[in-house]
Formats: structure tokens, C-alpha cells, sequence
């Protein structure tokens, strides 16, 4: 049995965390959902980027778009959302054999709107229109101004995947404004089948204290702050508020993995991917990590549901000098803003492409 069947068959869906136009035409995502279990897949400002960069396969499309007087952000929105619906389209077997609970793909919106909570709803509400599609997550970051739009937005029946958690205190504020939004439609007698997933980056962590902590505590801060979060993730499925939802009906807000690809050239490249095994969650990660974990890597034990050695592990970094709290809150804010410039690099070169298209081609 493949590996990458192995993790899920215990329990785990494997995503990509990419797309471009040129692997949904070529048949690569395709052959991945065929060979090597890929049941969904996320996408950010950053990916596009690179995918709309590269090449011309966005050419024809950028230049017939451009000629009908688009603005640049609805010409990307609209390209993106072309790519996510095949994908979509893709997935819709594995989503339709987990009762909607796998078989996703993402579109964020604009990274811009990080601290525009009604912005954020708005923009959530009308993506989830235009892509018309029943398996694609619209991603929000948990942000302080994030977190109501999380709750509005499933209130509003809009599927959420709330992105840029970085620690167990942001992954509980997500899960809050989940199961708010899920208790306000019981109330109002609407569904209570909603779907969500919360994701937590984890590789980013151990890039923000390499220059601070011990060798022997190098690429170990993540793993720990997973596991930290992966317990309170199985304690608050336990709680009884949680099974009141569940008794109702509702779908869990599955806990994602994401920032899984080994940024360390000194570490295995499927270290998170087997420190991170554990049933009822998601890991994304890139073409490169999920073929390497697909030629050599292992899966061996699960990931422990009361959090086995990560407490140690935080305390030890603690009195290495690193603030786990206020280095959560600068991950985060570092986050959106690389989401950000990747926004803007995204759109500049956007208009090169249009300016030189619309000048070559006929009106």
C-alpha cells in the first residue's frame, strides 16, 4: 500500500497546497488525486502569484478579460475562481463519498481585508456566489478582525477555512466563532450542516526561532505547537457543547495543518508530514513535500491526543530566550503581511501582462 494511502486510511485527508492553470490542463493534479490520495487542495495570494508569473497560460483569458474593461483584482478573481471550479469539479467524487466533508478547494480573499471585518463578510459572501461551487472554502484569517467575519460568514452559510492560525489560542478563537455561527442558525431553525476547517501553519515557527534556540531544540517548536493544539482540538470535540452540535447535526471544524514543506536544507523534507499523522485532520502541503513523503517517507505512530511531550518542549524554548505568545501574534501579523506584498506583486504584474496583451492583440 502507498504511503500516502496509509495516512488516509488512518484517518488523515492529504491536500495540495498549489494550483495553477497549466496542472489542471496537463492532467498533474489529475494523476495526484489518482496516485497519491489527494482529496482537496488551498490556494493563497502567494501560489497565484507564481502561477500567473510563469508562462502564458493565463494569456488568452487575461487578455479577453482585460478587454471588457475589468478591474485588475475582479480579473484575477475571476481567473482564480476559473481554476478552483475545475478543481473543484475535480474533487467532487471524494466530496460527495465523505458526506461534504472532504473534497475542498480554497480561495482567500483579498489579504487586504485583514483588519475589515464587514469588508471581510461582504467579499466572503460574494466569492462564494461567483464560484458557484458546493466543495470550495472561502479562506479568512483568524485574525482579531477575522474572527467575527468567521462567525457571520457560516451564520450566512458561506463554508469557511480560516487561515493564518499559529497557535492553540488562535485556533480556539476560530473554533469559537464556528460553533457561534452553527448555534445562531439552530436557533433559527436553519441547517446546522455548515463546513469549516481551521488551519494551523506550522513550519513557520520553527523559522522564527532558528536564530535563538539550541541545536537540539532546532525544528522542534512547530511539532510541539501542533500537538499542543491538536489536544485542544480533541478535548473541545469531547466537550459537551460540542456534542449538543453534534447531535443536532453539525459537521466538525476539522483542524488543517498547513506550512508543512521543510524550509530547514538540514532537515528530512517530510519531517511535519510524519510528525504531524493524526486521524480526523488535514495536512496541505506542497508538490515537492507530498512526492518526496511519496517516494521515502514513513508513516509511523499517530500524534498523541493529550499532547505527550509539547508542553516540555515550549518550556525548554521559553527559557531559550523566545516569548511563545508575542512570537504567535508576530507570525501571524508576518503572515498577512506576506500575503500581502504577494497581493500586490500579484495585481502589478497583472497589469504588465494586460498593457502588453491588449497592446498586441486585436480589440
Amino acid at each position: 500500500m502507498k504511503v500516502t494511502q496509509q495516512l488516509h486510511d488512518l484517518g488523515q485527508s492529504l491536500w495540495l497546497d498549489n494550483i495553477s492553470r497549466e496542472t489542471l490542463r496537463d492532467g498533474t493534479l489529475a494523476s495526484l488525486i489518482a496516485d497519491y490520495a489527494v482529496t482537496g487542495l488551498t490556494s493563497n495570494p502567494t501560489i497565484f502569484e507564481k502561477a500567473m508569473s510563469e508562462g502564458d497560460a493565463y494569456d488568452d483569458a487575461i487578455a479577453k478579460m482585460a478587454r471588457e474593461g475589468r478591474s485588475t483584482e475582479d480579473l484575477f478573481f475571476a481567473l482564480a475562481v476559473e481554476d478552483l471550479q475545475q478543481a473543484a469539479d475535480l474533487f467532487l467524487p471524494a466530496h460527495e463519498a465523505s458526506n461534504g466533508v472532504d473534497g475542498w478547494a480554497s480561495l482567500e480573499v483579498s489579504p487586504l481585508l485583514v483588519d475589515d471585518t464587514q469588508g471581510t463578510i461582504r467579499s466572503a459572501a460574494s466569492l462564494a456566489r461567483q464560484a458557484n461551487r458546493r466543495n470550495l472554502f472561502i479562506k479568512i484569517p483568524g485574525t482579531p478582525a477575522g474572527v467575527p467575519a468567521i462567525e457571520e460568514s457560516i451564520y450566512a452559510g458561506v463554508p469557511i477555512n480560516v487561515t493564518l492560525l499559529f497557535s492553540r489560542e488562535q485556533y480556539l478563537a476560530a473554533a469559537e466563532a464556528y460553533m457561534k455561527g452553527i448555534e445562531r442558525r439552530l436557533n433559527d431553525g436553519k441547517s446546522p450542516v455548515v463546513e469549516s476547517v481551521a488551519s494551523l501553519f506550522v513550519s513557520r515557527w520553527d523559522t522564527g526561532v532558528k536564530d535563538t534556540v539550541s541545536p537540539d531544540y532546532q525544528n522542534k517548536l512547530g511539532i510541539a505547537i501542533a500537538m499542543r493544539t491538536y489536544k485542544a482540538y480533541r478535548e473541545l470535540l469531547e466537550s459537551p457543547r460540542w456534542k449538543k452540535l453534534a447531535a443536532a447535526g453539525a459537521h466538525p471544524q476539522r483542524l488543517l495543518w498547513a506550512s508543512t514543506g521543510t524550509k530547514d536544507p538540514k532537515a528530512p523534507e517530510t519531517l511535519y508530514v510524519e510528525a504531524l499523522a493524526a486521524p480526523d485532520t488535514i495536512d496541505t502541503m506542497p508538490s515537492k513535500t507530498l512526492k518526496a513523503f511519496a517516494e521515502h517517507g514513513k508513516v509511523g505512530a499517530t500524534m498523541p491526543r493529550d499532547g505527550g511531550f509539547c508542553e516540555q518542549t515550549i518550556e525548554e524554548i521559553r527559557r531559550q530566550g523566545v516569548d511563545i505568545e508575542a512570537l504567535a501574534a508576530k507570525l501571524q501579523a508576518d503572515g498577512g503581511d506576506a500575503f500581502a506584498k504577494s497581493w500586490h506583486s500579484l495585481l502589478g504584474g497583472l497589469e504588465e501582462k494586460v498593457t502588453r496583451l491588449t497592446a498586441t492583440s486585436p480589440s
